[in-house]
C-alpha cells in the first residue's frame, strides 16, 4: 500500500499530493482539480478533518459569511480584485476574455457541452461524461452558448 509523501492521479484528472498512510490520504495533503481549483486539507484515514477550497482565480471559499455571488453583489471575483470595466464593455465570465466555445456547444462550467451528442468534454476537449435529461435541460436553459449565427453588413447598391 502507498505510504509516506506522494501523489496519486485519479481517473477524473484530479491529483492528490501529500501524506499517505496504509493506502489512504492521511496527514496534510491537497487535491488539485483539473479546473485549477485546490482543496488543501488535513486528512485522517481518507477523510478531511479540516480544509479549505481555493478556486482557480485565488478566491478562497468561506463556509460562514460567504458574500461572493450572494445576490447583492454580482461582480466576478476578478472584477472585485481589479475593478469594473468601463460602461459598454461587459465581462461575461470570471475568465477575461472568456473561453471560445466551439460552434453549437455550451460552456457548462467544467467543460463544453454538445447538445447533439449529449457529451461533455473538458476544456482540453477530453471526455468527461454524458449528460442525462436533467443536466441537458439545465445547460440549455442556463449556460453560455457559442454564437451560431453570422451577421454581415450588406452594402446597398
Amino acid at each position: 500500500r502507498m505510504e509516506g509523501q506522494g501523489s496519486y492521479l485519479l481517473p477524473t484528472g484530479t491529483e492528490y499530493r501529500g501524506a499517505l498512510r496504509d493506502g489512504v490520504f492521511d496527514g496534510e495533503g491537497s487535491l488539485l482539480f483539473p479546473n485549477g481549483g485546490t482543496y488543501r486539507a488535513v486528512w485522517h484515514r481518507g477523510v478531511p478533518t479540516q480544509g479549505k477550497y481555493i478556486f482557480a482565480d485565488g478566491l478562497e471559499y468561506e463556509d460562514k459569511k460567504w458574500h461572493y455571488c450572494d445576490g447583492y453583489d454580482r461582480r466576478f471575483y476578478t472584477e472585485i480584485c481589479s475593478g469594473l470595466k468601463p460602461a459598454g464593455i461587459s465581462q461575461l465570465t470570471n475568465l477575461d476574455p472568456p473561453r471560445k466555445i466551439p460552434e453549437g456547444c455550451y460552456d457548462c462550467g467544467d467543460g463544453f457541452y454538445n447538445p447533439e451528442t449529449r457529451v461533455i468534454v473538458d476544456y482540453k476537449l477530453r471526455f468527461l461524461r454524458n449528460a442525462d435529461d436533467d443536466e441537458h435541460e439545465w445547460i440549455i436553459r442556463t449556460c453560455r452558448k457559442a454564437w451560431d449565427e453570422t451577421t454581415e453588413h450588406e452594402l446597398k447598391p
